[in-house]
């Protein structure tokens, strides 16, 4: 079975720093774009970050300049590193993989993580 796990959530205090992760287990090939969202309450999820395999990075422009999208393909493993953390970045933040190869040839499609709570306190 396949899984995304994200860690690294937590408070901080505005003008903070955090790294979340989001690993993906199992019988795993390949993994396409993988892309961070966030979901404050009573909002729409949103997109925050995305990364193709190769290492193309685009951004929301609410975070351009402070998120760093990163990732190791080797370790099927997504990075999202949050600087100058403001109180509206305050979220739970979902890892997302466009497509999932796996070592059975079954593709997997717009698999989600958890989420990991980021609050961010003024």
């Amino acid at each position: 079975q396949v899984q995304l796990v994200e860690s690294g959530g937590g408070l901080v205090q505005a003008g903070g720093s955090l790294r979340l992760s989001c690993a993906a287990s199992g019988s795993i090939f390949s993994i396409n774009a993988m892309a961070w969202y966030r979901q404050a309450l009573g909002k729409q999820r949103q997109l925050v970050a995305t990364i193709t395999t190769p290492g193309s990075t685009n951004y929301a422009d609410s975070v351009k300049g402070r998120f760093t999208i990163s990732r190791d393909n080797a370790k099927n493993t997504v990075y999202l590193q949050m600087n100058n953390l403001k109180p509206d970045d305050t979220a739970v933040y979902y890892c997302n993989a466009d497509s999932i190869l796996l070592h059975s040839r079954r593709l997997l499609t717009d698999y989600w993580g958890q989420g990991t709570q980021v609050t961010v306190s003024s």
